[in-house]
């Protein structure tokens, strides 16, 4: 089984760290299964987030079949002040039923909190681990700037960054750096908000890189056994794989959606992080559920865009949102309109 150090942490885990977003999707006994089951099967590390709305009560859920010494569960904060701080935390550690936190992060701030910047948030991290209820300090972010400061403020243990085989040049020096500071690099989007499909090509990129953990964003069984799989049988990279790779970053080279779901909630109820994305979606995935009636009633939303800009000015990745919906528009009606002559019964 391949394994991570996440740097001057000491903490040592399985490769395959426990995404828990998705299963918010999912009910608290198929989400509880699902932890269970990656437990058993050696998977010790389980990310979430104040934010995942009952995530972190499914942990708790799971934590009675679990030895809580064996696990590393890391999670986040979004608070902008002190008081939500502790709200936060002291939630979290009640929904997971631990006294601890191993890694605390903070969740996708604009700046990364400093001492002494007039904010408190870093302050918190301090007394919080004073106090004992987390062991470490991290952050998480989609912005390259932010994610710079942090490694160069040497106050963090851990970075939490998107990365995957369509990552470039800026994403690889990112892990580079946190490896020279003796950090931990956590990757999301390891399989970039589901636009790669194959899993032993992600697996295969990622663990070439020793100090990088990844993070799985499982919602089905099937996904948790592909991953489970590679526990005792972990992909190399060879010319086939290498084939895929290339083949998806010609294909996805350029501005796309990532799904992060930043630019949310949208005055008009576009439904954005899907919206600007379904040019790809349609030809990465079954197309027949994107242009069922109520995927084209969704698509249907870009037409009341108020053109406000809040989705673009919030985009970590600094994409032109409204532009980006309106050609995913264009290309869906496009290919609706192919989709129907070739299926008349639908």
């Amino acid at each position: 089984m391949d394994r991570v150090t996440l740097g001057r942490t000491g903490l040592n885990v399985c490769k395959n760290g426990f995404g828990a977003l998705p299963i918010q999707r999912i009910s608290c006994e198929e989400a509880a299964k699902l932890i269970v089951k990656a437990y058993q099967n050696g998977i010790d590390m389980f990310d979430t987030a104040n934010f995942y709305t009952d995530s972190e009560k499914k942990i708790g859920i799971a934590m009675s079949q679990m030895k809580r010494e064996k696990i590393v569960i890391t999670t986040k904060t979004g608070a902008a002040t002190p008081e939500v701080f502790w709200q936060h935390l002291d939630n979290s550690l009640r929904m997971m039923h631990t006294d601890y936190i191993d890694i605390y992060q903070f969740h996708n701030l604009k700046n990364c909190p400093l001492p002494n910047d007039g904010s408190g948030l870093y302050e918190c991290m301090l007394e919080a681990r004073k106090q004992g209820k987390i062991r470490f300090i991290g952050l998480t972010n989609h912005r390259l700037d932010t994610a710079t400061k942090c490694i160069e403020s040497g106050l963090y243990d851990s970075l939490q960054f998107p990365f995957s085989y369509l990552s470039g040049e800026p994403e690889k020096q990112l892990v580079e750096r946190c490896k020279q500071a003796n950090m931990g690099f956590i990757a999301m989007k390891a399989l970039s908000g589901g636009l790669i499909k194959n899993s032993r090509a992600a697996y295969a990129y990622l663990r070439q890189f020793p100090s990088v953990l990844p993070i799985w964003g499982v919602q089905r069984e099937s996904e948790l056994d592909e991953f489970i799989s590679y526990n005792d049988n972990p992909p190399s990279m060879d010319a086939e794989l290498q084939a895929v790779i290339d083949a998806d970053r010609k294909e996805l080279t350029g501005e796309f959606c990532r799904g992060c779901g930043y630019c949310m909630p949208c005055p008009a109820g576009i439904e954005i992080n899907n919206c600007a994305r379904m040019s790809l979606l349609l030809r990465r995935s079954p197309a027949a559920g994107h242009l069922s009636p109520a995927g084209q009633a969704k698509m249907a939303k870009i037409k009341e865009c108020k053109h406000c800009g809040k989705c673009k000015s919030k985009c970590p990745y600094g994409l032109d949102t409204p532009a980006l919906l309106q050609r995913n528009l264009e290309d869906y009606e496009q290919f609706l309109a192919e989709y129907k002559k070739s299926h008349p019964e639908s």
